[in-house]
């Protein structure tokens, strides 16, 4: 009698066998790792703000990350076996579905903290502009792909004209945060997809004026910067009483369950869930959680860099630098090195939009850098393709 294959061995033909066999098992390892980690530290941090917030179930928001995290799971999941076509094909859908919410934010929004980010769809908040960065970036990166092919394919144009079309609605909200994520993840893009230093000039002039543009127009902007500038004459309190709860720590940590200055940090379950891990769990396991997203971003952008179509390679690369930016951000607004921004930490900081656009995204790029015959080589480059 012959043998059967037994579930993930290397002759396991089904559709999860080949999946496991050519998913990068180090980027996979590095999701679920965060994932568990995100979940852990929502049961660290509910019972405090559920209690700043007057919310009578102590684990009302641990109990609500575990279902986003089981949900964002079977995202990531399903997306990861896709094809690069189907990715593509994914992508449009969601940011077209993603735009057009947007587009309704002003008339049905659900507004908090002076910005309409929100629809609300029964108990759950829903933000598009989760939705719409990992779609953008892989839209923008096939249209790229398309100007290499030199068909007379407009691609540079259709894709700054997506990229403008995506800002101009997050302006409207506004989210100024989100519109730097987006417009840096944009120019990784278009520095992996080989267009000229002129064009590449040109985006980077803009953001410069953009960002001033913000600086000028935005009234909360203008008040962070002059927060994080001269800290002695303004309200500084957020970030203050996460650097004592990082500080309280210590090497090893408090213990868990045993942090004290969390309970004075708002947003501790969301924007500064860092300074929990931090003051609970001590500067080892802060720094495993930083390894975590260099290992994801790093090997990521190495597995990209060896792929052989310009899409797949552009897009993946655009995706895994939106989850590397978007944890350095939230780090460094823990550690006040930078402004604060309400920026959440990728499968850590509670929040359901967050939490399933993140296994959207790495869904994403596991798909696009699964192993495929003679996918891996050195890519061709056609610059004048671009002229």
């Amino acid at each position: 009698m012959t043998a059967q294959p037994h579930a993930f061995a290397r002759t396991d033909r089904s559709k999860l066998g080949v999946w496991w066999w050519t998913t990068d098992r180090w980027l996979l390892g590095a999701t679920a790792a965060l994932m568990f980690l995100g979940v852990m530290l929502s049961f660290a941090s509910s019972p405090a703000a559920t209690a700043r917030i007057g919310i009578d179930q102590p684990f009302h928001f641990a109990i609500r990350q575990g279902f986003y995290a089981a949900a964002a799971a079977v995202i990531l999941l399903s997306v990861s076996m896709l094809s690069p076509k189907g990715v593509r094909r994914v992508a449009f859908f969601i940011w077209i579905a993603a735009v057009l919410s947007m587009m309704a934010l002003p008339f049905i929004g659900h507004a908090a903290k002076g910005a309409t980010r929100w629809i609300q769809l029964g108990p759950l908040s829903l933000q598009p502009s989760e939705f719409v960065k990992p779609s953008l970036i892989v839209l923008v990166s096939w249209m790229f792909a398309e100007t290499q092919k030199g068909e007379g394919v407009p691609g540079v144009s259709i894709a700054v004209g997506l990229y403008a079309l995506t800002i101009g609605l997050l302006l409207i909200q506004p989210d100024i945060g989100q519109s730097l994520l987006i417009t840096v993840a944009f120019g990784a893009a278009f520095f992996m997809a080989g267009v000229p230093f002129g064009w590449i000039a040109g985006m980077a002039g803009l953001a410069v004026a953009g960002m001033i543009g913000a600086y000028l127009t935005f009234d909360h902007v203008r008040s962070r910067f002059t927060r994080f500038l001269s800290p002695e004459g303004s309200d500084t309190h957020q970030v203050d009483r996460a650097a004592e709860a990082i500080g309280a720590g210590g090497l090893l940590g408090r213990g868990p369950g045993e942090g004290v200055m969390k309970r004075h940090v708002p947003d501790l379950h969301t924007d500064f869930i860092y300074s929990v891990a931090a003051e609970e769990y001590g500067l080892i396991f802060s720094l495993l959680l930083i390894s975590l997203f260099a290992v994801l971003t790093l090997r990521g952008l190495l597995k990209a860099m060896k792929l052989t179509e310009p899409f797949e390679q552009v897009a993946a690369a655009g995706l895994f630098v939106l989850v590397g930016q978007q944890a350095c951000i939230n780090v460094a607004v823990n550690l006040n090195l930078i402004p604060t921004k309400g920026m959440t930490l990728p499968f850590i900081s509670y929040g359901g939009s967050s939490m399933l656009a993140m296994g959207l995204t790495l869904g994403m790029a596991l798909a696009l850098t699964r192993k495929r015959p003679g996918g891996y080589s050195a890519p061709r480059r056609d610059a004048d393709a671009f002229a």
